[in-house]
């Protein structure tokens, strides 16, 4: 097996749920610390050129993109595994959150977290307005499943659970969504699950 290295921060979401991979196919990476300082060195924007993270280095293959990443260390080291179902509509249902994972959750939940923490210059009302139509949405899909798509747990859920479970960070409320809160209970009972470190909630909306 190449041996892994993992670029990120403790704090990020995006990174958090390549950690949960790792840890729930009980693979270890080499963890650098990947601060704004390092993400603006030349050396890191070799490795991608935005200076995003998380980067997952595997072997001489360089990932960025935390979804693809997801995608690579399933397809390379549990191609067979429920994390990526082998029936095409479910899979195809997994890809569906990945991108909302990308779209919904970033810019709204994940979004007003960057904004009240961090001072990231976004639109704090845009992102509560986004949230505010998603977190409904995600609730009746949740109401009478387990998971996200299908019987088990898939990437899906890994992708999709960090920045939901932080909504209070970023001053949104979980209260009154049941099923949202059964579902992050269900996520952070599997074996191999670490908690982001936690920060205060400011006011909610």
């Amino acid at each position: 097996m190449s041996s892994l290295t993992l670029y990120g921060t403790a704090l990020s979401g995006h990174v958090h749920r390549v950690q949960l991979l790792l840890n729930m196919l009980d693979l270890s990476a080499e963890w650098i610390e990947a601060g704004a300082d390092i993400r603006a060195t030349d050396a890191f924007l070799q490795l991608n050129p935005l200076g995003q993270i998380p980067v997952l280095v595997d072997g001489d293959s360089v990932i960025t993109d935390s979804n693809a990443i997801l995608i690579w260390l399933v397809k390379r080291y549990a191609p067979e595994s429920h994390w990526l179902p082998q029936d095409l509509y479910q899979e195809v249902q997994v890809h569906q959150w990945l991108a909302k994972a990308a779209g919904e959750i970033r810019y709204g939940v994940a979004s007003a977290r960057m904004i009240k923490q961090f001072g990231t210059s976004e639109n704090y009302a845009s992102a509560c307005e986004i949230a505010k139509k998603f977190l409904p949405q995600l609730e009746a899909h949740l109401g009478e499943r387990t998971w996200l798509v299908g019987e088990h747990v898939t990437i899906a859920d890994l992708a999709c659970y960090a920045y939901v479970a932080c909504a209070p960070e970023g001053g949104i409320s979980l209260n009154g969504y049941s099923a949202i809160q059964r579902w992050l209970q269900n996520v952070a009972s599997l074996p191999g699950f670490v908690a982001l470190p936690p920060l205060p909630y400011p006011e909610e909306r």
